[in-house]
């Protein structure tokens, strides 16, 4: 009678000795205080009251950085915030020689950031967002490593800077701009001026050149339907009134 409630007992428990973990979960066994295996996926068998076991999920897990305020190398306070992700590579280092790795994996990813960001000055912030990424993902990858830690990526969501240098950069970005408008301006005219003057000079030698240009004017006008009255005189009151100038400077020279 005594037999079949302790084999009844011995059943229950080794049957409570086994557990299943998924496809992205590792169980990291303990017997009797110390790390033992690393089990799973799928079906396994623990020791009853010797063995205990800590699951570890290995999926890709993501950090939302709170936005933080901070200084820039030329004293300007901006807030940043970013995001992180990070996958456990190995989960007996993740259990054993950290506490919470979640909560350090946050703590020292914000205090990276926020050292980084007083390494840059502003324009550099705004410009290299992804070289800032780049080390900020190598700085906290470096220290996560012997947690079992790999960090696989970190990006920059957004960047508040104070309203007065927000309206300082729209005013540089708008001299700019003016800037370039005048240069292009002035680099057309003194285009438009070399080839005014060479279709002078060629006119120069030939008349008829130049009243076709004068006929081609007065179509262009006529275009529009222009009400503007046009004297049209000859060139050759244009070449004597000419002539007759260089006659008189002639004369007053030789006087």
């Amino acid at each position: 009678m005594y037999i079949l409630p302790i084999i009844g007992f011995i059943v229950v428990v080794i049957l409570s000795g086994f557990r299943i973990a998924q496809e992205y979960q590792r169980a990291v066994v303990f017997r009797l205080g110390r790390f033992q295996a690393i089990k799973g996926p799928g079906l396994y068998w623990l020791i009853p009251f010797i063995e205990k076991q800590q699951l570890v999920d290995i999926r890709t897990k993501t950090v939302d950085l709170e936005q933080q305020e901070t200084i820039t190398k030329d004293s300007v306070t901006i807030k940043v915030n970013a995001v992180l992700w990070f996958k456990i590579t190995n989960p007996e280092d993740a259990i054993i020689k950290v506490a919470d790795y979640n909560k350090a994996v946050y703590q020292f990813s914000v205090t990276a950031l926020r050292n980084i960001i007083g390494q840059h000055s502003l324009d550099e912030v705004l410009r290299e967002r992804e070289q800032i990424n780049a080390t900020l993902q190598k700085i906290v990858d470096a220290a996560t490593v012997p947690w079992g830690i790999k960090i696989e990526m970190v990006e920059m969501k957004d960047v508040e800077i104070p309203e007065a240098m927000q309206r300082a950069m729209a005013r540089e970005a708008e001299a700019i701009r003016e800037k370039r408008a005048r240069i292009v301006k002035a680099e057309a005219e003194l285009e438009a001026s070399i080839k005014l003057t060479q279709g002078a000079k060629i006119m120069e030698g030939s008349p008829v050149a130049l009243e076709l240009r004068r006929m081609q004017m007065l179509s262009e006008i006529g275009i529009d339907n222009n009400t503007t009255t046009i004297v049209m005189i000859p060139s050759d009151f244009t070449n004597a009134a000419r002539s007759l100038t260089e006659l008189v400077a002639t004369k007053k020279a030789e006087e």
